[in-house]
């Protein structure tokens, strides 16, 4: 059974970056769609970033585009969101997850394993 565990989220200013990480325990994340999601009160869980387990590919979120970086470390058990010239905003909480689908055109979907997420607020 695979497990994550997200980390780095803090307060930080408008225009600062962040670096999350999401730790996999039980199981890499070989084989596995991954990404991220990020869930603001009184708003729809949004779809941030996401790997193919194919190929690699990358895919984005229009709003974090050219801002966001997601990847994975060699070993495949870490996967991390380098986030860049971060907006201001309500608080977020930021949820990694694997196990689904991603692709270009709907981004990420139907994920089997989800971490608990870890906070983010940019606010001056």
């Amino acid at each position: 059974q695979l497990r994550l565990t997200e980390s780095g989220g803090g307060l930080v200013q408008p225009g600062e970056s962040l670096r999350l990480s999401c730790a996999a325990f039980g199981m890499t994340l070989d084989y596995l769609d991954i990404g991220w999601f990020r869930q603001t009160p009184g708003k729809e869980r949004e779809q941030v970033a996401c790997i193919t387990s194919s190929d690699d590919s990358a895919y984005y979120a229009d709003s974090v585009k050219g801002r966001f970086t997601i990847s994975t470390d060699s070993a495949k058990k870490t996967m991390y969101l380098q986030m860049n010239s971060l907006h201001p905003g309500a608080p977020s909480v930021y949820h990694c997850a694997a196990g689904g689908h991603c692709n270009g055109y709907r981004l990420l979907w139907g994920m089997d394993y989800w971490g608990d997420g870890t906070p983010v607020t940019v606010s001056s």
